[in-house]
């Protein structure tokens, strides 16, 4: 049985009523899984549904049983495991505030324009940059703004949808 590590990314499709949310998070808390990377919105008001995507990591038992666990709660209709099930469209986004002047304001916007992070906010002592793609772009990026003043960081987590024809 293969022991080894792995990332994967789930997306659920739930009722989006009050309380859903938790029965989600406590079901990995209560059984000792972490979560990587949580977003919830809903996606078909008429319906009432809403979409969790979340990213967890485990071997292959444990991930087949984190799947089986969230298949049996009731509001939940469907669970797809978009790691396994082929291509997938994966991003997040992400705000790095900066504070710097001098040489240092001058390398962070020449490290953002590098990264095609936008400036969304600007004072004389600071900015707020706004950047979106794979999660290892945004460690990357915070890691470059570290040594030139890294104030605060606000990530949305994980957001991913399987490529072709097919919906969740």
């Amino acid at each position: 049985m293969d022991e080894q590590i792995r990332f994967h990314t789930i997306a659920v499709l739930v009722e989006n009523e009050p309380g859903v949310l938790a029965r989600v998070v406590g079901l990995f808390s209560g059984r000792g899984y972490n979560i990587e990377s949580l977003t919830v919105a809903e996606v078909d008001h008429k319906e009432n549904l809403s979409r969790i995507t979340l990213v967890t990591s485990g071997n292959v038992m444990v991930i087949e049983q984190i799947k089986a666990q969230l298949d049996r709660l009731v509001p939940v209709h469907s669970v797809k495991d978009l790691t396994l099930e082929g291509p997938h469209v994966a991003a997040e986004l992400a705000m790095v505030k900066v504070a710097g002047t001098g040489d240092k304001r001058v390398e962070a916007l020449r490290i953002a324009d590098i990264f095609e992070a936008t400036v969304q906010d600007t004072t004389l002592e600071s900015f707020v940059f706004r950047l979106h793609g794979q999660s290892a772009k945004i460690d990357q990026f915070i890691g470059l703004m570290k040594p030139l003043g890294l104030v605060d960081v606000c990530r949305t987590g994980v957001v991913a949808m399987a490529r072709g024809k097919e919906g969740i």
